[in-house]
């Protein structure tokens, strides 16, 4: 009896030395210094016609020549300009051309809005106060170092949210994130027809279709999930 009862007690310790390391990592590990050029996180990407796509002729920058995007603190309070303003890169062969603004029309997250760029192999999905950068940049690592853009706690007047990493591959046409950038893929996206679907690891499903322009109550993200004030 003993023996089970230390058993019990040595795989309980593990637990909960492996939550608390997975508490820590996903709320409090340090984020990298923000490399995002501050002019694109003041500039104002409500006011661009996103029908209106620049040519990827290879007679500007490169992907990585362009600084990392990541999301500023727990997310941004303006939808901000376009990280690959500057970049003329050609996709790369695997690539599928799925840049402009998308809006949700069928599924889970009808009118959710978001914004992709693509230059080389490089992808930035903003949305919801997040901002996904994947690919070859100049200040950063190939995978996203970010968060869920929304707050979950705050201990004094700091806040503290989920922490996030991906890799997004092109497989088959399908634009696979995949955690951490070796784990399993999390998200799916892909063109069917005229619409962007967006498949979730919960199992939703969200079909997205092309706007021109960001909807006036996307300017400014809306608060996701609760928020929690702890002292």
């Amino acid at each position: 009896m003993n023996r089970a009862l230390r058993i019990v007690l040595r795989a309980g310790s593990l637990l909960f030395a492996l939550l608390a390391l997975a508490v820590y990592g996903f709320f409090f590990s340090e984020r990298p210094p923000n490399q995002t050029d501050p002019e694109t996180l003041q500039g104002d990407g409500s006011a661009l016609n996103y029908c209106d796509l620049a040519a990827l002729k290879g007679d500007g920058l490169l992907a990585q020549d362009i600084a990392k995007g990541n999301t500023p603190g727990c997310r941004y309070d303006r939808f901000p300009a376009p990280i690959l303003a500057a970049c003329t890169e050609p996709l790369v062969p695997d690539a599928v051309d799925m840049r402009g603004l998308w809006q949700g029309v069928d599924g889970a997250h009808v009118g959710h809005v978001e914004r992709i760029e693509q230059c080389g192999a490089r992808v930035v999905v903003t949305s919801s106060g997040l901002i996904h950068d994947s690919g070859p940049n100049s200040t950063g690592g190939l995978t996203t170092n970010d968060t869920e853009g929304a707050v979950m706690f705050m201990l004094g007047d700091r806040e503290y949210c989920p922490r996030t990493s991906a890799e997004m591959v092109w497989n088959q046409g399908v634009l696979d994130f995949h955690v951490f950038g070796w784990g399993p893929v999390v998200v799916r996206r892909y063109l069917e027809n005229d619409q962007l679907v967006w498949e979730y690891a919960d199992g939703t499903t969200t079909r997205m279709t092309r706007i021109c322009r960001l909807p006036e109550d996307q300017k400014v993200p809306k608060a996701r999930g609760p928020r929690i004030r702890l002292l």
